[in-house]
């Protein structure tokens, strides 16, 4: 899977995410804990980014040549946990194992005990950071690697978030593409209630870089947006995807509660008839 997207049709990408959603729920149902909400609405992104868009193999985890993804939403781990089973960088029944004390799939990703896990995450906001630093890493070796990082839209309330923005312009790091998940809640409600991140295109224009403002869930678009950002020579590429916190099970979608809890069993056989 040195670079997957020449093979497969946005098509099998959107049943590919339902499979990934479909997994998410069955994860977390058995965990009985997690983020529900923020692993579905980000669940296309990051199916297009693992099946189509980024240079890995999972048959060799620390290959040298690989594009990077830095997930700064930590909280979202069941979503990466998921693409990566289904990448095949380990055995699907690992899933079932999210949360144990003695699982490699802890709450949040450690990049300690699983391979597919470029960096620990979780402490909100470091995570564009960080990718300008693996960014520029790369750049310097003129091997041609990307840096994938997705941030949540309460992400952006962090300070740290806008001092890497800066960064990134000022030294034109062009093999980097950030990702919003711009669902519009956070765990204490609407983002805009909390603190106010609007206008966000605009924002991240003002700050240097190129920006594509897109349907995170149209995955016509979230290609042709990679596609794109891939093309940008001289500065960082964001994509602010519009997206639904809880998307593709309707019970779940667009409800700030469903942030941080895991669905019951009951909502599990709905939620997966629903994904059918």
């Amino acid at each position: 899977m040195s670079r997957p997207g020449a093979a497969i049709s946005t098509d099998s990408l959107r049943q590919r995410a339902k499979e990934v959603r479909r997994e998410i729920i069955k994860m977390l149902t058995e965990a009985g804990s997690g983020h529900t909400g923020g692993s579905l609405s980000a669940a296309d992104l990051v199916t297009a980014l693992f099946f189509y868009k980024m240079r890995h193999r999972p048959e060799d985890p620390d290959w040298r040549e690989r594009d990077r993804f830095i997930l700064s939403k930590g909280h979202a781990a069941p979503l990466l946990y998921a693409v990566l089973a289904l990448s095949g960088y380990f055995d699907k029944d690992v899933l079932k194992t999210l949360r144990r004390i003695d699982s490699p799939l802890q709450g949040h990703p450690s990049s300690k005990t699983l391979k597919g896990v470029e960096i620990s995450t979780g402490s909100l906001g470091q995570g564009l950071s960080i990718a300008n630093g693996i960014a520029l890493g790369l750049r310097m070796s003129g091997t041609g690697q990307r840096v994938y990082c997705l941030l949540g839209d309460g992400e952006l309330q962090e300070g740290q978030v806008w001092e890497a923005a800066m960064t990134a312009a000022h030294y034109g790091i062009d093999n980097l593409c950030a990702i919003v998940d711009n669902n519009g809640l956070q765990i204490d409600g609407f983002c805009c209630d909390v603190m106010k991140i609007e206008p966000i295109t605009e924002k991240w224009k003002a700050f240097g870089w190129h920006v594509i403002d897109i349907d995170g869930h149209d995955m016509d678009q979230i290609v042709s947006a990679l596609d794109e950002a891939e093309g940008i020579k001289g500065k960082p590429s964001m994509i602010v995807a519009r997206t639904v916190k809880g998307k593709g099970v309707s019970f779940f979608e667009g409800k700030a509660e469903y942030h941080g809890v895991a669905p019951s069993k009951e909502e599990r056989e709905k939620a997966l008839k629903e994904l059918e």
